[in-house]
């Protein structure tokens, strides 16, 4: 039986491997990426769907840190410009916690640091005449104004496998590597299918180990070695409840343990609220939210709106695994977001890259850096290119989202205003060719609720990699938060059929 032969494996199909698979196949690589569950099913879709420097950061004086993601905003905005955009945030001033000089030191720097050039500056805001200040107690009179970016952060994940893909990647998901063990000059893996249990031999050059949570295990396993540990596995935690506040602005609020905490419009008729800072020690897969999590979160949000945030508000709730580097740090929120690489091997022989730490934000740098180490590796091949190209259905400008969905409108008059929202936010561009000639909703097809087709389901499982009902609900969309039972169980039937022929066309 002939083996397939890469120059990259890249085990985890987070935004970090598929970042590192999108970046490597531009430049001329054979590329297999494999992820053992759902591309961004770990942290990358458990994350406060922001990209932004890191205000708190500066606080622990990680400058580089801040200043390479308050760069990267404006460039992951220009990228994919249907799925982050800009987003104002209201920080208010709480008296005995950090001082007004200190807020307004941190802000210039934070305006000042990285180069910000479309995103609007900080400014000051009087919560007593301001809409924003309304939802607010009454004790709060006085607030900063500053800019960052929100992202549909599982989104993101898969837009950076189809690029991948596009540009000649092989993306296996439900996919694990077994075993990698060194032979010659390069490495012999053995994969895992998941789903079936049938396994087949590959052969690669380099190894990349984006494994995220997972990469501990990942060092332990590969070659039959043991390694100490690397990283420092961070439980963050966030609640969705019904809507807070009516605009679109979002809240950062101080807390007495120095902690922040986020109220982020979300998904139209919601309000997010994240997160936590805990250590965590387990099997990643298994993280929930905690009681106490839960209500450190409303208390946080509670201190602030003159409302209290009751717990019957919560409508969702999620907790991922940060994989931190190691560094020693006595407080989970003091350990550093920065991203570490280290390369396993000897200087003749074949290398293992490892991946520590990292944030949604640095992704497509830290993909960059992985390169120089795969080029010193290997060999060089092309230069960093991905900030020039946009993701799938990212081909418009930065401030064109309203034009193309004025565009798609007038396409598309007999559907709903709200559908085609969705769609346009979603798939950006794409949204043309999920509707083709239809004229109407029945023209897609089933309707699962919400807008969700059979005709999008089906793009989703042929162009994304959707192979189970949660794919589509909680990472493809959050239309979990709209459909109900009986449409997530006519999904999971029709998703159940469409694996089967799969299967049985493979």
């Amino acid at each position: 039986m002939s083996v397939d032969r890469f120059d990259i494996l890249v085990i985890g199909g987070g935004i970090n491997g598929c970042g590192i698979a999108r970046d490597a196949a531009g430049r001329g690589y054979d590329v297999l990426l494999c992820e053992m569950d759902d591309l961004g099913s770990g942290t990358s879709s458990a994350s406060t769907k922001l990209i932004h420097g890191g205000l708190r950061y500066l606080e622990h004086y990680e400058f580089r840190l801040v200043r390479e993601a308050l760069r990267e905003r404006e460039v992951l905005w220009r990228m994919a410009p249907h799925i982050v955009w800009p987003l104002r945030f209201v920080l208010p001033h709480h008296q005995g916690l950090r001082p007004w000089w200190l807020l307004r030191l941190g802000l210039f720097l934070y305006d000042h640091l990285g180069g910000r050039k479309l995103l609007p500056p900080t400014r000051r805001v009087d919560l007593r005449s301001d809409t924003v200040g309304a939802p607010l107690k009454d004790s709060y009179a006085r607030a900063f104004a500053y800019s960052d970016c929100w992202v549909e952060d599982a989104r993101m994940v898969v837009l950076n496998a189809r690029s991948a893909a596009e540009h000649g990647a092989t993306v296996r998901v439900r996919t694990e590597v077994a075993s990698a063990v060194r032979d010659g000059d390069g490495w012999r893996a053995v994969l895992r299918d998941r789903r079936s249990g049938a396994t087949r031999e590959v052969r690669a050059r380099v190894v990349v180990n984006a494994a995220g949570p997972w990469v501990d295990r990942v060092l332990g396993t590969v070659d039959g070695g043991t390694r100490a540990r690397s990283v420092r596995l961070v439980q963050g935690s966030h609640v969705v409840v019904r809507q807070l506040f009516p605009h679109d602005r979002a809240y950062i609020f101080q807390n007495g343990d120095g902690r922040i905490v986020f109220a982020i419009p979300y998904e139209g008729d919601f309000t997010l609220i994240g997160t936590t800072d805990r250590d965590f020690e387990g099997n990643p897969s298994e993280v929930r939210i905690s009681e106490d999590e839960t209500n450190y979160l409303l208390a946080a949000a509670g201190a602030y709106f003159a409302q209290p945030v009751a717990r019957d508000a919560v409508v969702w709730a999620y907790s991922g695994v940060r994989p931190l580097f190691e560094d020693g740090a006595s407080r989970a929120q003091e350990a550093t977001r920065d991203y570490v690489l280290r390369v396993d091997g000897q200087a003749s022989g074949p290398k293992l890259i490892n991946v520590f730490g990292g944030k949604l934000t640095t992704y497509r740098r830290l993909a960059e850096a992985v390169l120089g180490k795969v080029g010193d590796a290997i060999g060089g091949r092309g230069r960093p290119w991905t900030s020039g190209e946009a993701l799938p259905g990212g081909a418009f400008p930065v401030e064109g989202f309203p034009v193309l969905l004025r565009k798609l409108g007038e396409a598309y008059p007999g559907f709903e205003a709200g559908t085609l929202r969705r769609l346009a936010r979603a798939y950006g561009t794409d949204a043309w060719s999920i509707l083709g000639d239809a004229r109407r909703p029945a023209d897609l097809g089933r309707d699962f609720g919400a807008g969700l087709s059979a005709v999008e389901v089906d793009h989703l499982v042929t162009k994304e990699w959707a192979l189970t009902a949660d794919d589509i609900l909680w990472r493809r969309s959050k239309l979990g938060l709209r459909i109900d039972r009986k449409g997530r169980e006519a999904l999971d039937h029709y998703m159940a059929e469409r694996t089967k022929e799969q299967v049985t066309a493979a």
